[in-house]
């Protein structure tokens, strides 16, 4: 809001003086049209208004254009797509980072629990860290004394669960990427067939009559297909993570096994 508030005020300032001689010219031809009815203008003002068109050229100002050309009846629901799937993205991606864990770490801390407090102070280590890891751990260390398959069985059990929590939300985002498209061809069908109904009222071929509908059913298009570029580049991120904690999850809990295994802390 501030820098928006910058650019409105340094636009004033940049077409004041650009404003009053306009001001000036008009009150200048005003005053000759007073006495010398006959003269004409200056051109002057159509010169400052190509200035200030030229000026004003931005890219919000381009897209908002694009979108009303566009018509906002078809292009409001590709922008709902592009919002909500930035939000379920941006969702998943702060989550997936918070869920990230240094295994080597809590591994270490787990086993050193193991071997000055036994399996109670390693579970109070894996309930005091954040993540699916640390969770797996818990599970694992709470079926200890039922034995090492037990314990085997729980994580990998308890892993799937963990699992299908990483994934939750990727189902929506991989729906707008594939509404997104979709819509934007809905737009280009119906602005082609408003295309062809122009072509048909007036009986004649015409660039005049099928320019609106043919640019109508290709500005949807193109912003369908961006809304998808965008929001597939985040579910590849969000996919790529996933992966990676899940490769963590599983090396971690065969690391957890082998130190379990080492302690003799299977309840035999």
């Amino acid at each position: 809001m501030r820098k928006l508030i910058a650019l409105f005020m340094l636009a004033g300032i940049l077409f004041a003086p650009v404003f009053a001689n306009a001001q000036e010219a008009e009150s200048d031809s005003a005053a000759q049209e007073e006495t010398t009815p006959v003269a004409e203008p200056a051109a002057t003002p159509a010169i400052v208004d190509d200035e200030i068109v030229a000026e004003e050229v931005g890219f919000h100002q381009v897209v908002k254009e694009k979108f009303i050309e566009g018509d906002p009846i078809y292009m409001t629901p590709v922008l709902i797509c592009l919002i909500l799937g930035l939000a379920v993205a941006l969702e998943r991606i702060i989550t997936l980072n918070l869920s990230t864990t240094n295994t080597k770490k809590l591994l270490a801390k787990v086993e050193d629990a193991l071997s000055s407090g036994g399996v109670e102070a390693a579970k109070d280590v894996t309930k005091s860290t954040k993540g699916p890891v640390a969770s797996i751990f818990t599970q694992g260390l709470m079926r200890y004394s039922e034995g090492i398959e037990m314990v085997e069985k729980s994580i990998i059990s308890y892993g799937s669960v963990e699992m299908g929590r990483l994934e939750k939300g990727l189902v929506w985002i991989s729906l707008f990427i594939s509404l997104a498209p979709m819509l934007g061809f809905m737009g280009t069908v119906i602005g082609m067939i408003g295309a062809f109904d122009s072509i048909e009222a007036a009986g004649d071929i015409s660039p005049s009559l099928v320019a609106g509908g043919i640019k109508i059913a290709l500005l949807t298009t193109v912003a369908g297909l961006i809304v998808a570029i965008i929001l597939q580049l985040f579910y590849n991120y969000c996919v790529a993570k996933i992966d990676s904690l899940v490769n963590d999850m599983e090396d971690a809990s065969i690391t957890l096994v082998d130190i379990l295994v080492k302690h003799k802390l299977t309840g035999k």
